[in-house]
This record gives structure tokens, C-alpha cells and sequence, in this order.
């Protein structure tokens, strides 16, 4: 039997290797299609126990196309290249964020 190695796991999708960008687009078009409403998300740590972070601009109300996303991604990672990046669906119904994911780790260049 093969264990994982011991490190720091954050979120759902951190069990798997590092996102690609047509992954992270994959996972944004799923957000979009589910009719969830996008966000981004930052914060200097991604302990379990800090459940606030704070929104990189307002959510993405209008957001038809992961391009739109991905471009916010890109100016959320550009200026707060030193904190974790995530991206948060949000369901207008129910109220509450449904899934989170995140793309981006300090001092690493992709996710």
C-alpha cells in the first residue's frame, strides 16, 4: 500500500496534481454551467480553521465565459502573487458557496 506524502493539504482538488490552466477552465466552465455564480478569493494562509477570505473585487455576476474568469484569476495573481488563490462558486438560490477550489500557492507559478 502506497501512502501520500506527508504535506500540507488545503482543499478537495489539492489530493491531485497541480491544475493545469485548461483544468482550471475546465472546472470555471463546470461553475458556469451549473449556473453558480464565480468569485475569487484571497488570503496570506489557507489554514481550516479561516473561514473568511477576502474577495477579489465583487463576484462575477455577468460572467458567461471562463476567459473572463481567468483574466480576474491573472490580476488577482499578478497583484497578490504572495497569498492563496482560490475560486469559489456560489449558488444564488441556496445562498451559500457550493465549491471552492484553489489556483493559486505562493512561491509556486501554477496553482
Amino acid at each position: 500500500m502506497q501512502t501520500l506524502p506527508k504535506e500540507r493539504r488545503y482543499e478537495t482538488l489539492s489530493y491531485l496534481p497541480p491544475l493545469t490552466d485548461a483544468q482550471i477552465s475546465r472546472q470555471i466552465q463546470y461553475i458556469i454551467d451549473q449556473g453558480y455564480i464565480p468569485a475569487i478569493e484571497f488570503n496570506e494562509t489557507s489554514e481550516p480553521t479561516v473561514y473568511y477570505w477576502t474577495l477579489w473585487k465583487l463576484p462575477l455576476f455577468g460572467a458567461r465565459s471562463t476567459q473572463e474568469v481567468l483574466s480576474e484569476v491573472q490580476s488577482c495573481r499578478s497583484q497578490y502573487g504572495n497569498c492563496f488563490i482560490r475560486v469559489v462558486g456560489f449558488d444564488n438560490i441556496k445562498q451559500c458557496q457550493i465549491l471552492s477550489f484553489i489556483v493559486h500557492k505562493p512561491n509556486q507559478s501554477r496553482y
